[in-house]
């Protein structure tokens, strides 16, 4: 969901118009607008004002995402000297094109 869609079920949620919003922001109706309909990207704080405004607070958070990749493994690989690491990679290409190929 985009900040501008949030935007909008808050906004409506409480029963404002655009140009209340608009009115409590200080700000033109085609402001807020835009921002609904995600034409601009306002700022973290400008959002957290404009959800203040209706009553609501925004919270922006951050967790790890899970890549796939052995951290550990990138570590250990990065100990070996670059022209040590192509040529790990370059024994490995060439064992991967031993393997059968899956139809």
């Amino acid at each position: 969901m985009t900040i501008g869609q949030l935007l909008k079920n808050a906004r409506e949620r409480h029963g404002a118009t655009q140009a209340q919003l608009a009115a409590r922001a200080r700000t033109s109706q085609a402001a807020i607008s835009r921002i609904e309909r995600d034409r601009v990207s306002p700022t973290i704080d400008t959002a957290r004002e404009l959800f203040d405004l209706l009553g609501e607070e925004l919270r922006v958070t951050s967790e790890p995402v899970e890549s796939g990749h052995d951290r550990t493994l990138l570590r250990q690989n990065l100990t070996f000297s670059p022209e040590d690491r192509i040529r790990r990679q370059v024994a490995w290409a060439n064992r991967v094109r031993t393997f059968p190929r899956v139809r």
